[in-house]
């Protein structure tokens, strides 16, 4: 059994949690998860928790590429969704930004985590560490919202592997606790498609640093363009709910998804069997 330490509760696992996803956004990938205003963005996550997820992840920023987002613009996004969601869900909600100065805004809002797609920076660590929340750190090979080519590795698990290794290390000596610390792969983040196949079909080795494992495929453009569709910028839910299916499977313990009957239903089977 695993343990993920939150700001005020630590979560244990197994059983397999839900992310229901909810964005502060007009402009995120997939058309199906924009929730214009925090007025939306707060109806919306109270029906993901009403439809069985166990915890709400909240942006406000897309992580397609882009222009910076201003910390003010940023907030006055995120931290009334986040609020509103504190109060009224009943469940552990994530902040998902790569801004230090926002995260420490989301975290007075009642935030029990920080989703980082930024890749452990030293200042967002620090905050962590003074914070003592939870901390989703993602793989990434560069700036978040910033376009480039797919990294080609020899062995893209070894490289995870080696890369978490170090991330982890220099999050020890900053002074966040391991149980702090769940990781992401950062599907579709620098990995091209046959990379994240690979990633996928031996998920479970990166169960070896011993902390619970976040994925989120759900929708991602690799699972559309596995399927045939070389243009592809999202997937099906179909193939989403195949994918976090085959990640339960492997060893991933956190789901972030946007669909809510399809994933739910299939995560609570397959964790019972």
């Amino acid at each position: 059994m695993s343990v993920w330490r939150l700001t005020a509760t630590e979560l244990e696992f197994p059983p397999p949690l839900a992310a229901g996803i909810v964005n502060v956004t007009t402009d995120s990938f997939f058309a199906g998860a924009r929730s214009g205003t925090p007025e939306a963005a707060v109806a919306d996550g109270l029906r993901l928790v009403e439809a069985g997820f166990d915890l709400l992840d909240v942006g406000a920023v897309a992580a397609r590429s882009g222009p910076a987002v201003p910390a003010d613009e940023e907030a006055a996004k995120l931290v009334p969704a986040v609020a509103g969601l504190v109060a009224e869900s009943g469940v552990p909600v994530l902040a998902d930004t790569f801004s230090p100065e926002v995260a420490g805004r989301a975290l007075d809002a009642g935030a029990a985590a920080i989703n980082d797609i930024g890749g452990g920076a030293d200042e967002m660590l620090e905050l962590i560490a003074a914070r003592g929340c939870g901390y989703v750190l993602m793989h990434i090979e560069g700036p978040p919202r910033t376009d480039r080519d797919p990294q080609r590795y020899d062995d893209p698990v070894e490289h995870l592997l080696e890369w978490f290794g170090a991330r982890l290390e220099r999050a020890a000596e900053l002074g966040v606790a391991a149980e702090q610390i769940s990781l992401d792969p950062g599907f579709d983040f620098d990995l091209d498609t046959d990379a994240n196949l690979e990633l996928l079909r031996r998920l479970g080795e990166l169960t070896a640093l011993g902390r619970p494992v976040l994925v989120g495929l759900s929708r991602k453009r690799s699972l559309g363009r596995l399927l045939g569709d070389a243009d592809a910028t999202v997937g099906s839910a179909a193939a989403s709910v195949g994918a976090a299916v085959a990640a339960l499977d492997r060893g991933a313990t956190i789901f972030r998804v946007h669909d809510v009957r399809e994933h739910v239903e299939a995560l609570t089977v397959a964790a019972a069997v």
